[in-house]
């Protein structure tokens, strides 16, 4: 039976990669709750269920740690190595965004994490060598390197959050751009994003001629139904996938 429900695919943003309508995420379990080989039964068992789609972070596992940052990671990419199934899922990951609780511990050198082009480079290319694997399907900016609420909490916007420099997006998208071109990254999304910053990445990508945002990883359930107030409507008019 889940087979069966899994094999209904949906489009991902204007990409046109068809990934399955359950998504096989690993967040908090993969690298902090379970084993290594716990987790390659969990990821085959979901490929052979019909899921099409693993989604990861350099962060993960979550809560975050200097001992099992990138465990995640290697996790799934010890999979691809003893499977041989890199080709057939479409695999998505992401680079940490500004640093709000003192991980020093995420880059070489002891910076805090933010989203420019030298962070952007050094964590991509440690994402590809935990995944074992030359090319990442989505790539994604884990949260907003603007100084503004966001995350699983439906918390409202104030003025006096509003503070700090800010990295510029444009840079951002430029980067992602060599990427692309590098062959690196395949396709570019955003995660825990605010519509006004969804809409400023669009705008940016048209204007300049790079990658198109093509989907946005924001919480949505029962509890929290802030997507739909704003980031529903540019999902369905500006094909951005959640």
């Amino acid at each position: 039976q889940l087979t069966v429900i899994l094999e209904f695919l949906r489009n991902l943003g204007r990409s046109g990669l068809r990934v399955s309508q359950f998504g096989l995420g690993t967040w908090v379990t993969f690298g902090s709750q379970i084993a290594d080989e716990v987790a390659e039964d969990i990821l085959t068992l979901a490929y052979q269920s019909g899921i099409n789609f693993f989604d990861t972070a350099e962060l993960y596992a979550i809560p975050p740690k200097a001992e099992t940052q990138g465990r995640t990671e290697i996790y799934i990419g010890n999979w691809f190595k003893a499977r041989g199934k890199r080709d057939k899922v479409i695999l998505a990951s992401k680079v940490a965004g500004r640093d709000r609780g003192g991980m020093t511990w995420l880059r070489k050198d002891g910076s805090s994490p933010q989203v420019t082009k030298p962070q952007m480079i050094e964590a991509l290319e440690g994402s590809l060598r935990r995944l074992q694997t030359d090319c990442i399907d989505l790539y994604q900016i884990h949260w907003p390197d603007r100084p503004v609420p966001w995350g699983s909490n439906p918390v409202a916007f104030k003025a006096s959050t509003y503070q700090g420099s800010e990295n510029s997006m444009l840079e951002a998208l430029e980067t992602l751009q060599d990427f692309v071109k590098a062959g690196k990254i395949r396709f570019i999304g955003l995660s825990n994003e605010s519509s006004w910053g969804t809409m400023q990445f669009l705008k940016l990508a048209e204007k300049h001629g790079l990658p198109r945002v093509e989907t946005v990883q924001n919480a949505y359930n029962l509890l929290n139904r802030t997507y739909e107030t704003g980031l529903a409507e540019i999902s369905m008019r500006e094909q951005v996938g959640l």
